[in-house]
């Protein structure tokens, strides 16, 4: 818990998280025939039940650009995930901890973390992954402390394929890997394109971000030539939409001429829950289960699912 001095006193930076509504007044861009993406809406099948787990598609969910819903879509993608019997693992592959924080772990304040998974050879990734406020999704969590990695293994032999070797052991326990990478096209994003069979993109409604798209996809591409032949761009997802402004309407068309099918149907608009779930600890699946933010991530599972 933290907090800053103030005149010899201590000021509490904590919140208490505030009772979810039970009904949702919020506007669901996803419940029409045609979704705000502007095409017909393609149909997903009902995901099929599972016989047994693993071995995992692991996705990177990846953007350079910070603040356009990496954090929040590896949260509640990975809890939607579980809804449909998948088993999931969430990996926090960001210095900031957002992920773990994002999941009420006090990241500042664990022992071991991916970071002594990576540099310390004796330390078992089955010793550092934490259960979650949801059934079957797990987390290796992250902290301050992953930010010297990329400096400690700038002298490694085979550093891109470092976060590959730290998941096999587990490859095989569950059904998809969620890795949420820092906003850089640095070294542990690397790594985590390497790890990859697939990339979600989360891409902010705004002109700045489409910008930045042309060199993720550009770095992503260098990736499949010489590390990950099998790396693919699972989808595009549009957040942070507002359907009541000109210039989100204009980017998304953007988007759909630039990208084509592969943006999800899905979309994810602006909504006060997000950040009342990040405060709460929890998915927005469980905090608020009937909100249109839940509804589109169930919906975005089911894309993935599919794909």
């Amino acid at each position: 818990m933290s907090t800053i001095p103030q005149h010899g006193s201590s000021v509490e930076l904590s919140m208490p998280p505030r009772a979810a509504a039970d009904s949702d007044d919020e506007l669901d861009v996803n419940s029409t025939a045609v979704g705000a993406t502007g095409r017909p809406r393609r149909h997903i099948p009902e995901p099929s039940m599972l016989t047994r787990h693993g071995p995992a598609t692991v996705l990177a969910v990846c953007n350079q650009k910070g603040g356009v819903g990496k954090t929040t879509s590896t949260i509640n993608l990975g809890a939607a995930l579980t809804e449909f019997g998948r088993k999931v693992l969430l990996v926090d592959f960001d210095p900031q901890g957002a992920l773990s924080v994002g999941l009420g772990i006090p990241a500042h304040q664990l022992d071991q973390t991916i970071y002594n998974v990576i540099i310390e050879r004796s330390v078992d990734i089955e010793d550092v992954i934490l259960r979650t406020c949801v059934d079957n999704m797990d987390l290796l969590p992250s902290n301050i402390d992953l930010s010297a990695a990329e400096v400690q293994l700038v002298a490694e032999v085979g550093r891109e394929h470092t976060l590959v070797r730290t998941l096999r052991p587990v490859i095989q326990h569950y059904d998809y890997i969620l890795v949420d990478c820092q906003p850089s096209l640095g070294l542990l994003t690397v790594n985590a394109l390497a790890a990859a069979h697939g990339v979600l993109i989360p891409l902010e409604c705004e002109f700045f971000s489409l910008r930045g798209a042309a060199l993720l996809i550009d770095t992503i591409e260098k990736v499949r030539e010489r590390l990950n032949p099998q790396l693919t761009i699972t989808g595009i997802l549009a957040t942070m939409y507002d359907p009541r402004t000109l210039h989100s309407r204009e980017v998304m068309a953007r988007v759909i001429e630039a990208f084509g099918e592969t943006v999800f149907d899905t979309v994810i608009n602006r909504t006060v829950r997000f950040p009342e779930t990040t405060v709460a600890g929890e998915p927005i699946t469980t905090w608020a289960p009937r909100s249109a933010g839940a509804k589109a991530y169930r919906a975005l599972a089911r894309e993935v699912i599919a794909r």
